[in-house]
C-alpha cells in the first residue's frame, strides 16, 4: 500500500485550478492520511495558504526540493 492516499500532480492542472484541486483532494483525506504534490516550483503560497485557510489542521514535509521538481508530503492531521 502507498504512503500517500492520493497524488496531485499541480503541472497537469490550469493555474486557476491548482489549488482548487489540491485543496479538495486534501479535504477528502482522513485523519492520518497524507496526500503527495508534485510540482515545477516551489508551493510557498500555497503552503500559506494552508495556514490561513486549515489552520493546525495540516503537515508539510518536502520530499524533494527542485531544481526542477518539487515533492511535498500534505498530511491530515489527527483531531
Amino acid at each position: 500500500m502507498s504512503e500517500f492516499a492520493a497524488t496531485v500532480n499541480a503541472t497537469e492542472y490550469p493555474p486557476h485550478l491548482k489549488h482548487k484541486v489540491i485543496f479538495e483532494t486534501f479535504d477528502g483525506l482522513q485523519p492520518g492520511q497524507a496526500m503527495l504534490l508534485v510540482n515545477d516550483h516551489d508551493p510557498q503560497p500555497l503552503r500559506y495558504q494552508f495556514e490561513l485557510e486549515r489552520p493546525g489542521a495540516f503537515s508539510w514535509e518536502y520530499i524533494e526540493r527542485g531544481p526542477a521538481v518539487f515533492q511535498i508530503r500534505i498530511g491530515r492531521v489527527q483531531g
